[in-house]
């Protein structure tokens, strides 16, 4: 894995890992910015507001990220199409669903597609933190 840069905290190294955002709301993405950037140590290199825009993306840059986090409803079409378009992506590269709309079948369906875990917006930003830590300190 690339990195930016390399920390040590109490004795584990820490990485800076490249983020790509699909996110259409402003206020929430750059919330989730300032988040990933000072707490998970993350760099945010793109973020898209709709489905094209983000496949588009990821197909163009397919080693300039290592987690793409996917929020369902976007400006047009829909997150399940960005997780979709990264079947194929390296081994170290991780998709995140992040949405309100957390059921049971739509957490079901973004795995069959194959995002490696989901977080509800309004509940589980923590647990999406935490993720981000444990990728941050990862010895890839």
């Amino acid at each position: 894995m690339a990195t930016k840069t390399q920390t040590y905290f109490v004795g584990c190294p820490i990485m800076t890992f490249k983020t790509y955002l699909v996110e259409d709301n402003p206020i929430i993405r750059d919330n989730l910015v300032g988040f990933l950037e000072e707490i998970a140590d993350a760099t945010v290199v793109a973020h898209a507001s709709g489905e094209d825009e983000a496949v588009n993306w990821l197909r163009k840059h397919r080693e300039n990220w290592d987690l793409a986090i996917v929020d369902l409803f976007l400006d047009q079409g829909n997150g399940l199409g960005v997780v979709d378009a990264c079947r194929h992506r390296a081994p170290h590269q991780k998709v995140l669903v992040l949405s309100n709309y957390a059921t049971p079948d739509v957490r079901a369906r973004s795995k069959a597609l194959g995002a490696d875990a989901f977080f509800d917006k309004s509940a589980e930003i923590d647990q999406l933190l935490d993720y981000c830590e444990r990728m941050s300190r990862r010895n890839d």
